[in-house]
């Protein structure tokens, strides 16, 4: 989809349809003068309340050079702001599409003309075009806009690039996550991660099985053991021209590319989903793309451990005990554990490369869809002022994170007779002693690990969205680097 900003009233826009925003007990005079009153009769008859998300259309509008006129509800002017805009505009794109408009502008005026809103509404387009129908031969009935364009009385064209950079970003994790595990396999998944490097410019090696087995990763190779499918640690690199900083900040993204959860199987109910186990590895490759284009100030790298969690006669084992990089052994009491297992070898790997802080994104826990549903990440820290800075970027960017506790008494739940430590806590506390667990494999680097289990997949539609994979947390992995 072309998406730009133009500087035009909307009074003289040209497109399929032209947008304004209208707010609770708001002041419909721009609307009515160039309508011959329309706005307020529609919101005196109960057709448009303004509630965030409401819509109402004038088609053939006297005056205006669009062929449709529609009022967004905006809601409360007090509670609305960029994550709200991008909302709003990913419902207006998948509601206008349906109608088959090709092109559509949204008019930003007074308080709502500033860089922030105009890139919210760049993303939150591209957000709602995106559709899981790659795969689908008949495409009937399935709707794209063509272009979608900003229109304000000030130059915003900076704000709308860069909200165009994310958003494509956001929607390139979402169709590496979209992709089943036999299209998807980790050295496929490899590959696209080394053409995005290469179209970028970035640095991307690939560790293989021989490499992590010389390296001591035996708690990654144990999980890829019961697979055909070879393992692989993808790393991206991106270095500043002229750092502003000396630290070197690390982004790991759990990359298991089909769960089975190998011995410890898996009910079959909801088991096709699993190919969204590796949405945090997809994340932080979509993240690295978008940072290729903007230039932080600070060094990047990414690291993907990419498995597939199979059974198979050479599968591990419950009570299996595995030796980490880190020289710690581990009791695999639960194969289906598997995604710790991988980060622990990633992190200790980061850490070996000089990394400074580290942040990871892993669907690690259903425990945490418990406590939080599906509308919160669960943030877990070993480093407060770390967490500050990456809660304040999730909060810009309208990707909401709830911190949750991590407490030393959860390390009692992880012991093990037989070795370091168990890969499980038992029934309680799941995702808190998931976190735990990657916790001890840290060193005492500065990390943050966001467990998305709850945020990365849509069960249903939402008005913004598709039913299927989300892309969260690359918005806030860039904003981080990029206010670093």
């Amino acid at each position: 989809m072309k998406i730009e900003a133009i500087s035009q009233l909307f009074a003289d826009v040209e497109a399929g349809a032209v947008v304004v925003l209208g707010f609770e007990s708001g002041d419909m005079a721009s609307v009515d003068s160039a309508t011959a009153g329309w706005g307020t009769e529609v919101s005196q008859s109960g057709e448009f309340c303004a509630k965030l998300l409401d819509m109402a259309i004038l088609h053939r509008p006297q005056g205006l050079k669009a062929k449709r006129l529609v009022l967004a509800g905006a809601g409360d002017p007090a509670k609305f702001g960029s994550p709200q805009l991008r909302k709003l505009t990913g419902t207006i794109v998948r509601n206008l599409k349906k109608l088959s408009i090709p092109s559509v502008t949204l008019f930003l005026d007074g308080a709502l003309a500033t860089p922030e809103m105009a890139q919210a509404a760049a993303e939150g387009a591209l957000l709602g075009n995106w559709e899981a129908t790659i795969h689908k031969s008949d495409k009937t009935g399935i709707h794209f806009l063509e272009s979608f364009t900003i229109a304000s009385s000030v130059d915003l064209s900076r704000a709308v690039q860069r909200g165009a950079i994310l958003g494509e970003a956001q929607n390139f994790a979402r169709d590496l996550i979209n992709e089943p595990g036999n299209l998807l396999t980790p050295m496929v998944l490899a590959a696209k991660a080394q053409a995005m490097a290469a179209a970028s410019g970035l640095e991307c090696d690939v560790l293989d099985r021989e490499r992590m087995a010389q390296l001591g990763m035996g708690s990654l190779l144990g999980v890829s053991q019961g697979s055909l499918e070879p393992p692989a640690l993808i790393v991206i690199r991106y270095k500043p021209e002229n750092p502003q900083s000396a630290d070197h900040l690390a982004l790991v993204g759990k990359g298991v590319t089909f769960d089975t959860g190998g011995v410890s199987i898996k009910p079959a109910d909801g088991m096709e989903k699993m190919k969204y186990d590796m949405a945090g590895g997809a994340a932080v490759i979509g993240a690295m793309q978008a940072l290729a284009k903007l230039k932080p100030p600070v060094a990047v790298t990414a690291y993907i451990p990419a498995v597939e969690n199979m059974c198979s006669h050479n599968a591990q084992r419950p009570g299996d005990i595995v030796t980490s990089m880190s020289g710690k052994t581990i009791e695999v009491l639960n194969t289906d554990a598997e995604g710790r297992l991988i980060l622990v070898d990633a992190i200790e790997y980061a850490r070996t490369q000089g990394v400074t802080h580290m942040v990871d994104a892993a669907t690690l826990t259903g425990a945490v869809v418990v406590a939080l549903g599906h509308v919160h990440v669960g943030a877990f820290t070993n480093n407060d002022a770390l967490l500050s800075r990456v809660m304040k970027s999730a909060k810009a960017q309208g990707e909401k994170m709830w911190h949750m506790p991590l407490d030393d008494e959860y390390k009692d739940y992880l012991k093990s007779p037989f070795a370091d430590l168990g890969n499980i806590g038992g029934r309680w506390g799941g995702s808190c002693t998931a976190a735990y667990f990657i916790k001890e494999f840290t060193g005492g680097t500065p990390w943050v690990h966001l467990d998305i289990a709850g945020t990365a997949w849509l069960d249903e539609k939402a008005p913004n969205m598709p039913k299927g994979p989300t892309g969260v947390c690359v918005r806030t992995f860039v904003d981080l680097a990029m206010n670093w």
